[in-house]
């Protein structure tokens, strides 16, 4: 990692150094068939420093984004780190109550969004007391000319979004002041928040600062991913998530690369599309999707995957059999990775061209990690324990949350909530949560040990494994089953997939009870909602 100042802004560095520098001519952003470049880009992001400024933001106070993947938001997440602030992305897919205790919890002052969020903002404001405006942009319509505006990357913003209420401003009309200046600020300076919530409870943010975020640009984006300046990547994971911030923002600003910008969600068809079209290098998304993927008829055929160098896969653990066929069907190279919003982003990852099938990886440089038992002790390879790590990239705590903090944040180490396995040669395997993790018999279950194994049948789609009690209070796997198309759930199919089971798991591990679903609640990150599962049996359902 770079020796940096002690005064120290992270926009500066990763926008501004490469105008500077004489790099503001490359490309920043693929948006809509545009090349967006530097120089356009640290435009925007001191236009909407200024604008913020207009607003009464300063150091230290927070700005809410819900914003797609345009160059909105990379021009209003770097435009509040140069001003100081604290950027705060919010998940698109929430709902109002989740915004309303996001906004009261952060303090937010002022909270950027896309046009169809206005109304939903401005009826918050009344029961948000710190939120003062609410600032209004589109990304809909044809690309404007303006090369020094916010307009010309976004594609035009709205005039009067909010013409009741003064404060919903459209963000177009506050870029006609001078650029401000960086903010003095230091290099252990809090800059993020990413929320997050597991799988229960209510949100929390993990904060980071400015260092951070070279921290991990320099040890993951260049050191694991090889990321160079001719790369252009490709995020399916939206960058209003830690992973998708990394892979879309800051991993290719660090040496001056590109990403590829889609707002809409992505599915199957348009990951292929989008492959075949803009020519990425590297593709990111979650095992789901490439599961999906998969299933697209004739892709081979139809899509040219050519330009990408290798695929990452992230957010659950990746089934060998997924790994395995991605690499028959495209001959692509699946990089499994795991990190956390704790900690920024990976932190254990497969090396592209050495990736080991069932495996998450081994320890990115600058880490260590501990696997422990329940009273904390260590525990020897190959057994499977609680994962602590440390790095250069940890969150200090939780804001507004000590309880969380001083459970999670053990002095340099961090709780992970993950369980692992470690080999002799240092690859770590997964194997579940924490909370995920089943007691059947006296014996630990790993619910992925047993997805996993389901992915190999040629009738699944995809799974979701959980503890249910028999009628005698005992604990039991169960397993909800969402089939390919063409496949039919019945009695006989249980059956074959028992069978199926139990000749590749020990008998204790076998699902006591399968059930076919049309689909796994998921989180928005593609993670499957297992106490969303935590039903009855479905024998005794009804």
């Amino acid at each position: 990692m770079p020796d940096l100042p002690e005064h120290f802004n992270a926009a500066t560095f990763f926008v501004d150094r490469h105008v500077t520098e004489g790099r503001g001519a490359r490309t920043a952003f693929r948006f809509r068939g545009r090349c967006i470049s530097y120089a356009e880009v640290a435009a925007s992001v001191d236009r909407v420093a200024a604008g913020l400024a207009s607003l009464g933001v300063e150091i230290e106070n927070r700005v809410v984004l819900v914003l797609r993947d345009t160059p909105a938001f990379g021009a209003s997440f770097w435009g509040t780190v140069k001003l100081g602030a604290v950027v705060v992305p919010l998940n698109t897919l929430m709902g109002d109550p989740e915004y309303e205790f996001i906004l009261n919890d952060s303090r937010a002052k002022v909270a950027i969004v896309e046009e169809d969020f206005a109304p939903r903002f401005a009826a918050l404001r009344a029961r948000c007391p710190w939120l003062r405006a609410v600032v209004v942009v589109t990304v809909a319509g044809a690309v404007g000319a303006g090369a020094a505006s916010l307009a010309s990357t976004a594609g035009g913003l709205i005039k009067k979004p909010g013409a009741a209420d003064p404060a919903v401003l459209a963000l177009d009309d506050l870029l006609s002041t001078a650029p401000a200046p960086a903010a003095d600020t230091f290099r252990e300076d809090i800059m993020y928040w990413g929320y997050t919530s597991g799988s229960t409870g209510k949100p929390k943010a993990a904060v980071h600062a400015h260092r951070d975020l070279v921290a991990a640009a320099e040890r993951v984006g260049v050191g694991i991913f090889g990321i160079g300046p001719e790369d252009l990547t490709f995020s399916a994971s939206k960058m209003f998530f830690a992973f998708g911030l990394g892979n879309s923002l800051y991993f290719p600003a660090l040496v001056g690369a590109a990403s590829v910008l889609t707002p809409e969600r992505i599915e199957p068809e348009l990951a292929f599309e989008t492959i075949a079209r803009e020519r990425p290098t590297i593709f990111f998304t979650v095992p789901t999707l490439y599961a999906r993927m998969l299933e697209v008829p004739d892709a081979g055929r139809r899509f040219d995957l050519g330009s990408l160098r290798f695929c990452v896969s992230s957010g659950e653990a990746l089934p060998p059999a997924i790994f395995d066929a991605w690499q028959d069907r495209f001959k692509l190279e699946l990089v499994d990775v795991l990190g956390s919003t704790e900690l920024l982003h990976d932190f254990i990852a497969n090396r592209p061209g050495e990736a080991r099938r069932g495996s998450a990886g081994r320890l990115v440089p600058g880490f260590e990690a501990r696997l422990v038992d329940d009273a904390g002790a260590p525990v020897p390879d190959g057994a499977v324990g609680h994962l602590l790590v440390k790095g250069p990239t940890a969150a200090p705590y939780y804001w507004n949350r000590i309880e969380r903090t001083q459970t999670t944040m053990l002095g340099e180490w961090i709780r992970t909530g993950d369980v692992l396995s470690r080999d002799a040669d240092g690859f770590f395997s997964f194997h579940g949560r924490s909370d995920d993790m089943l007691r059947v018999g006296g014996l630990w279950v790993s619910p992925a040990e047993i997805e996993a194994r389901l992915s190999e049948h040629p009738a699944v789609l995809e799974s979701g494994v959980v503890g249910c009690r028999d009628a005698d209070g005992l604990t039991r796997p169960c397993a909800s089953v969402v089939l390919k198309a063409g496949h039919q759930g019945g009695a006989a199919l249980e059956a074959e997939l028992t069978a199926f089971l139990r000749d590749g798991l020990a008998g204790f591990k076998v699902p006591r009870w399968i059930e076919f679903v049309g689909e796994l609640p998921k989180t928005a990150t593609g993670k499957v909602q297992r106490f969303r599962l935590r039903t009855r049996p479905p024998e005794e359902s009804g």
